[in-house]
C-alpha cells in the first residue's frame, strides 16, 4: 500500500519505467492468489494521497480474494468445457468412411454460448456385401456425463453392426444397454440399414424424428415407422419399415436440435426442412440433383434452420447421404445343387465371370475360396445353395444356404483331418464372415482387386501352409482333397 509517488519511488527505485500517470497519486497493489497461486495483480489508485487505514486494507484484501477465486472458477470452468468438447469431438467421426453405396456429409453444431456439450452423434459403417449403415443419435441433456454415455452407445453400435444384425435387432440390444446403465438416460436413435444390391432401405427408430428422403424428382417424404418410444423406456419388438430407394435420391438424418427450439414446433422445423431441401434440388443443375454438392447443402440446411443470429438451445447433428445402388454388370448369381458335383460348377461360374470382368489373376484364389465354401455347405448344412459375386472396390463372394449353423475357425493339429477350410479363407481373402438371412444364412469373402499382387493371396503358399503334404499338388485343383469327386 504506497500512499503517495514518493513512497512509490522509494519501494521501487530500480524501476524508472514504472508510469505515474496524471490523477494518479497513491496505489494499493493487492496480489491475486487462489489454491497457493498467484496469478495476477489487481491495482487499485487514488487521485490524491492517502493512507488507507487498517480497515480499508483488510476490506480491500477480502475483495481481491473473492475476485480471485471467482477468476479461477471461471478458468477451470474454461478449461473443463473445452476438455468436453475436445472429448465429444474425439468420440464423433473424425472423417465419414470412403463406401460405393452413398456419398455422404455431415455436420455436428454444439448448442449456443453458456450450454455444455451435449450427447448427439451421427456415423456410417460399411458392412458386407457392400452394404452400409446410416446412424444418429442422440442423448439428451448436457454434460459430460452424456458425452461419454454416447460414446459408449455409438462404441456398441458399432459392435452390434459388425454382427450383421437387422435394425429391429440393434435397436432392442441398445435398448438394454441404455436400460442397464445406472444413470437415468433419455436416448434417442435411428438406424438405417441400406443394400445397394437390391435398393432397399431398412428403418428403424426409438423416440427419433423420421429421416427425410429426396427423391430424384425433387420431391421430399418423411418415411414414419410406428413411433416407438426412446431407449430405455421401449418394450421390443421394434418396428421396421422397408423402402425401395431410386438411385441417386437423399436419405437426410438428423436430432431434434436441427429442426426443434423454443420458438418452434418439431412438424413446423420439418416443413421448413423439406422446403430447404426442395429449393436446394430446384436449383441443382443436372438431372435428379446428381451434381448437387452434399457439403454445400449441409451449409445450407443448417444456415436455414439455426440462423446464425440465434443461440441454439441444442446441440444438433446432420448427416446427409446419395444412395447408389450396384450396376447389374457388377452383379453375377447362380442358383447351386445340392449334391458333390456342385463345387465344380461353382468353379466354372467363377472362371466365365471373372474371365468377363477381366479379372484372371484373381480365378486360383476365388476358385479355392468357392471350392471350399460350397464344400462346407454341401458336406455339413443343407440347401438351396446360391453363390453370388459382387464386383466392387473389392472382389466379393457370397454363398448362401438354407442352415442357421454358422461356421467357425478353429486351429488344426498336424494330425487333424479337418479344421483348416477356413483358415485356408482367411490365407487366401482379405475378410470373411457370415451373416443371417430371411431364409438361413451367408458366407461372404472379400478379395482386394490387386489379388495375386499381395503374396497373401498367392493359393499356391496357402494352400502350402494349411496342407504341406498336398502342397507340391497346389497348381492342379482336380488333385486336391476336395475336388469333385472326393469332397
Amino acid at each position: 500500500f504506497l500512499s503517495s509517488v514518493g513512497e512509490l519511488v522509494a519501494h521501487s527505485p530500480d524501476a524508472p519505467e514504472l508510469p505515474v500517470r496524471p490523477g494518479h497519486e497513491s496505489w494499493a497493489f493487492l496480489p491475486l492468489t487462489a489454491s497457493g497461486v498467484t496469478f495476477g495483480v489487481c491495482v487499485l489508485s487514488f487521485d490524491r494521497p492517502r493512507l488507507l487505514t487498517d480497515d480499508e486494507r483488510t476490506l480491500l484484501t477480502t475483495i481481491t480474494a473473492l475476485v480471485a477465486q471467482s477468476l479461477e472458477r471461471a478458468r477451470l470452468y474454461d478449461a473443463e468445457h473445452t476438455r468436453s468438447r475436445e472429448l465429444q469431438r474425439g468420440l464423433l467421426p473424425r472423417d465419414l468412411p470412403s463406401v460405393s453405396a452413398c456419398t455422404a456429409a455431415a455436420r455436428y453444431l454444439p448448442a449456443g454460448q453458456g450450454m455444455d456439450v451435449g450427447g448427439d452423434w451421427y456415423d456410417i459403417i460399411p458392412l458386407s456385401g457392400g452394404q452400409v449403415a446410416l446412424v444418429v443419435g442422440d442423448v439428451m441433456g448436457h454434460g459430460l456425463p452424456e458425452a461419454a454415455t454416447m460414446g459408449r452407445l455409438r462404441t456398441a453400435v458399432h459392435t452390434l453392426a459388425d454382427l450383421e444384425l437387422p435394425p429391429d435387432e440393434i435397436m432392442s440390444h441398445l435398448n438394454d444397454i441404455v436400460g442397464g446403465m445406472d444413470e437415468e438416460s433419455y436416448v434417442t436413435c435411428l438406424y438405417a440399414l441400406y443394400d445397394p444390391t437390391t435398393r432397399v432401405c431398412s428403418i428403424a427408430r426409438a423416440g427419433h424424428p423420421p429421416p427425410a428422403l429426396v427423391l430424384p424428382d425433387g420431391s421430399v417424404q418423411f418415411p414414419e415407422p410406428a413411433p416407438d418410444p426412446p431407449l430405455g423406456a421401449a418394450e421390443p419388438p421394434f418396428e421396421t419399415v422397408e423402402l425401395t430407394v431410386p438411385e441417386g435420391s437423399l436419405l437426410v438424418l438428423y436430432t431434434d436440435g436441427l429442426v426443434e427450439s423454443p420458438a418452434r414446433e418439431m412438424d413446423q422445423g420439418m416443413r421448413t426442412l423439406a422446403g430447404l431441401l426442395t429449393t436446394a434440388y430446384g436449383a441443382a443443375a443436372g438431372e435428379g440433383g446428381a451434381r448437387l454438392d452434399l457439403e454445400h447443402l449441409c451449409d445450407t440446411l443448417t444456415a436455414g434452420l439455426l440462423p446464425a443470429d440465434q443461440q441454439a438451445a441444442d446441440d444438433a447433428a446432420l448427416l446427409v447421404a446419395r444412395l447408389h445402388a450396384t450396376p447389374e454388370e457388377k452383379m453375377a448369381r447362380w442358383p447351386l445343387g445340392d449334391d458333390p458335383k456342385t463345387a465344380g460348377l461353382a468353379r466354372q461360374h467363377v472362371r466365365e465371370q471373372l474371365a468377363a470382368w477381366g479379372m484372371d489373376h484373381l480365378i486360383p484364389a476365388t476358385e479355392l475360396i468357392v471350392s471350399e465354401l460350397v464344400g462346407n455347405v454341401v458336406r455339413h448344412a443343407k440347401g438351396p445353395i446360391v453363390l453370388r459375386l459382387l464386383y466392387d472396390t473389392e472382389l466379393i463372394c457370397e454363398v448362401y444356404d438354407g442352415s442357421l449353423t454358422m461356421p467357425r475357425i478353429r486351429r488344426a493339429t498336424d494330425t487333424d483331418e479337418g479344421g483348416r477350410g477356413l483358415q485356408l479363407i482367411t490365407a487366401l481373402s482379405r475378410r470373411w464372415g457370415t451373416r443371417y438371412t430371411a431364409n438361413g444364412k451367408c458366407i461372404w469373402t472379400e478379395q482386394d482387386l490387386a489379388g495375386a499382387e499381395n503374396p497373401r493371396d498367392d493359393p499356391s503358399e496357402a494352400l502350402a501352409r494349411m496342407f504341406p503334404v498336398v502342397g507340391d499338388f497346389a497348381g492342379d485343383l482336380d488333385a486336391l482333397p476336395f475336388g469333385d469327386q472326393e469332397l
